[in-house]
Protein backbone atom coordinates (compact mmCIF):
# COMPACT_ATOMS: atom_id res chain seq x y z
CA UNK A 1 0.00 0.00 0.00
CA UNK A 2 1.50 3.32 -0.99
CA UNK A 3 1.62 6.20 1.49
CA UNK A 4 -1.09 8.06 -0.47
CA UNK A 5 -3.56 5.27 0.38
CA UNK A 6 -2.86 5.23 4.12
CA UNK A 7 -5.55 6.38 6.53
CA UNK A 8 -5.22 10.15 7.07
CA UNK A 9 -4.77 9.69 10.83
CA UNK A 10 -1.67 7.49 10.62
CA UNK A 11 0.88 10.31 10.64
CA UNK A 12 -0.96 12.46 13.18
CA UNK A 13 -1.54 9.48 15.47
CA UNK A 14 2.06 8.28 15.31
CA UNK A 15 3.34 11.77 16.10
CA UNK A 16 0.86 12.24 18.97
CA UNK A 17 1.81 8.87 20.49
CA UNK A 18 5.52 9.62 20.11
CA UNK A 19 5.15 13.06 21.70
CA UNK A 20 3.23 11.50 24.59
CA UNK A 21 6.03 8.93 25.08
CA UNK A 22 8.65 11.69 24.87
CA UNK A 23 6.86 13.86 27.43
CA UNK A 24 5.81 11.14 29.88
CA UNK A 25 8.72 8.70 29.68
CA UNK A 26 11.82 10.29 28.17
CA UNK A 27 11.38 13.74 29.72
CA UNK A 28 8.99 12.81 32.54
CA UNK A 29 11.32 10.14 33.95
CA UNK A 30 14.39 12.16 32.92
CA UNK A 31 15.70 9.20 30.90
CA UNK A 32 17.47 11.72 28.68
CA UNK A 33 18.32 14.98 30.44
CA UNK A 34 19.07 16.52 27.04
CA UNK A 35 15.61 15.96 25.51
CA UNK A 36 13.62 18.66 27.27
CA UNK A 37 15.26 21.75 25.75
CA UNK A 38 14.75 20.86 22.06
CA UNK A 39 11.21 19.69 22.86
CA UNK A 40 10.30 22.95 24.61
CA UNK A 41 11.93 25.02 21.84
CA UNK A 42 10.08 23.10 19.11
CA UNK A 43 13.35 21.92 17.54
CA UNK A 44 12.37 18.26 17.17
CA UNK A 45 11.26 17.25 13.69
CA UNK A 46 8.82 14.33 13.57
CA UNK A 47 8.93 12.37 10.32
CA UNK A 48 6.59 9.43 9.78
CA UNK A 49 7.31 6.60 7.36
CA UNK A 50 3.87 5.22 6.52
CA UNK A 51 5.03 2.18 4.58
CA UNK A 52 6.30 -1.23 5.65
CA UNK A 53 9.23 -1.96 3.31
CA UNK A 54 12.69 -1.64 4.89
CA UNK A 55 14.24 -0.43 1.60
CA UNK A 56 11.76 2.43 1.42
CA UNK A 57 12.41 3.26 5.08
CA UNK A 58 16.13 3.46 4.31
CA UNK A 59 15.37 5.79 1.39
CA UNK A 60 13.42 8.07 3.72
CA UNK A 61 16.22 7.82 6.29
CA UNK A 62 18.66 9.03 3.62
CA UNK A 63 16.49 12.08 2.97
CA UNK A 64 16.01 12.83 6.67
CA UNK A 65 19.75 12.51 7.40
CA UNK A 66 20.61 14.90 4.57
CA UNK A 67 17.89 17.33 5.59
CA UNK A 68 18.97 17.37 9.24
CA UNK A 69 22.63 17.82 8.32
CA UNK A 70 21.74 20.82 6.14
CA UNK A 71 19.24 22.39 8.58
CA UNK A 72 19.95 25.23 10.97
CA UNK A 73 20.23 23.61 14.44
CA UNK A 74 18.24 26.50 15.92
CA UNK A 75 15.31 25.45 13.75
CA UNK A 76 15.83 21.66 13.74
CA UNK A 77 18.01 20.20 16.45
CA UNK A 78 17.04 16.57 15.98
CA UNK A 79 14.72 14.24 14.06
CA UNK A 80 12.55 11.33 15.16
CA UNK A 81 11.85 9.07 12.18
CA UNK A 82 8.82 7.01 13.22
CA UNK A 83 7.82 3.83 11.34
CA UNK A 84 4.47 2.60 12.74
CA UNK A 85 3.98 -0.13 10.11
CA UNK A 86 7.55 -1.23 9.48
CA UNK A 87 9.71 -3.81 11.23
CA UNK A 88 7.43 -4.95 14.08
CA UNK A 89 9.98 -7.69 14.87
CA UNK A 90 12.85 -6.28 16.93
CA UNK A 91 15.46 -8.56 15.36
CA UNK A 92 14.50 -7.34 11.88
CA UNK A 93 14.70 -3.75 13.15
CA UNK A 94 18.08 -4.48 14.71
CA UNK A 95 19.32 -5.85 11.37
CA UNK A 96 18.27 -2.59 9.69
CA UNK A 97 20.50 -0.63 12.07
CA UNK A 98 23.63 -1.96 10.35
CA UNK A 99 22.29 -0.67 7.04
CA UNK A 100 21.40 2.65 8.67
CA UNK A 101 24.95 3.04 9.98
CA UNK A 102 26.33 2.12 6.54
CA UNK A 103 24.11 4.82 5.04
CA UNK A 104 25.47 7.34 7.53
CA UNK A 105 29.00 6.45 6.39
CA UNK A 106 28.04 6.51 2.70
CA UNK A 107 26.69 10.05 3.13
CA UNK A 108 29.89 11.14 4.86
CA UNK A 109 27.93 12.03 8.00
CA UNK A 110 29.80 9.89 10.53
CA UNK A 111 31.03 12.26 13.19
CA UNK A 112 28.27 14.72 12.25
CA UNK A 113 25.14 12.69 13.02
CA UNK A 114 24.30 9.57 15.04
CA UNK A 115 21.33 7.23 14.92
CA UNK A 116 19.80 5.99 18.17
CA UNK A 117 17.27 3.12 17.95
CA UNK A 118 13.95 2.81 19.77
CA UNK A 119 11.44 -0.01 19.33
CA UNK A 120 8.34 -1.29 21.19
CA UNK A 121 10.13 -4.61 21.76
CA UNK A 122 13.66 -3.27 22.24
CA UNK A 123 15.87 -5.74 24.07
CA UNK A 124 19.41 -5.17 25.25
CA UNK A 125 21.82 -8.06 24.69
CA UNK A 126 21.91 -10.33 27.71
CA UNK A 127 18.51 -9.28 29.09
CA UNK A 128 15.22 -11.14 29.20
CA UNK A 129 12.50 -9.80 26.91
CA UNK A 130 10.43 -8.66 29.90
CA UNK A 131 13.35 -6.99 31.72
CA UNK A 132 12.08 -3.53 32.69
CA UNK A 133 15.44 -1.94 31.86
CA UNK A 134 14.71 -2.53 28.16
CA UNK A 135 12.08 0.22 28.51
CA UNK A 136 14.80 2.89 28.24
CA UNK A 137 14.82 2.21 24.49
CA UNK A 138 11.17 1.27 24.04
CA UNK A 139 8.98 3.66 22.07
CA UNK A 140 5.42 3.24 20.78
CA UNK A 141 6.75 2.44 17.28
CA UNK A 142 10.05 1.55 15.61
CA UNK A 143 11.86 4.89 15.69
CA UNK A 144 15.23 6.16 14.55
CA UNK A 145 16.45 9.19 16.48
CA UNK A 146 18.79 11.25 14.33
CA UNK A 147 21.08 13.25 16.58
CA UNK A 148 23.73 15.86 15.86
CA UNK A 149 27.14 14.91 17.28
CA UNK A 150 27.73 18.58 18.16
CA UNK A 151 24.57 18.52 20.28
CA UNK A 152 25.84 15.47 22.14
CA UNK A 153 29.20 17.16 22.72
CA UNK A 154 27.49 20.30 24.09
CA UNK A 155 25.18 18.24 26.29
CA UNK A 156 28.04 16.20 27.73
CA UNK A 157 30.01 19.39 28.44
CA UNK A 158 26.99 20.83 30.26
CA UNK A 159 26.30 17.55 32.08
CA UNK A 160 29.75 16.30 33.10
CA UNK A 161 28.40 13.10 34.63
CA UNK A 162 26.79 11.94 31.37
CA UNK A 163 28.31 8.48 31.80
CA UNK A 164 26.03 7.96 34.81
CA UNK A 165 22.83 8.40 32.76
CA UNK A 166 22.64 4.72 31.80
CA UNK A 167 23.00 3.50 35.40
CA UNK A 168 20.54 6.13 36.64
CA UNK A 169 18.01 5.06 34.01
CA UNK A 170 18.34 1.41 35.00
CA UNK A 171 17.76 2.30 38.66
CA UNK A 172 14.78 4.52 37.78
CA UNK A 173 13.12 1.77 35.77
CA UNK A 174 13.82 -0.89 38.39
CA UNK A 175 12.07 1.33 40.98
CA UNK A 176 9.20 2.05 38.57
CA UNK A 177 8.71 -1.61 37.65
CA UNK A 178 6.46 -3.01 34.91
CA UNK A 179 3.26 -1.72 36.53
CA UNK A 180 4.66 1.79 36.82
CA UNK A 181 5.80 1.72 33.20
CA UNK A 182 2.37 0.50 32.09
CA UNK A 183 0.75 3.31 34.10
CA UNK A 184 2.62 5.87 31.99
CA UNK A 185 0.32 4.79 29.14
CA UNK A 186 2.84 5.47 26.38
CA UNK A 187 2.00 2.71 23.91
CA UNK A 188 0.49 2.92 20.42
CA UNK A 189 -2.86 4.67 20.43
CA UNK A 190 -2.35 6.04 23.95
CA UNK A 191 -2.78 9.62 22.78
CA UNK A 192 -6.29 8.84 21.55
CA UNK A 193 -5.40 7.98 17.95
CA UNK A 194 -5.51 4.63 16.23
CA UNK A 195 -2.60 4.45 13.81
Amino acid sequence: MSPSHEPPGLTAGAIADTRRWLERAVIGLNLCPFAKAPHVKGQIHYAVFEGAEPAALLAMLRTELQTLAAADPEARETTLLIAPRALPDFLDFNDLLDQADALLAELGLEGTLQIAPFHPRFQFAGTAEDDITNATNRAPYPTLHLIREASIDRAVAAFPEAETIYETNMATLERLGPDGWAALDVGPGAAGHTP
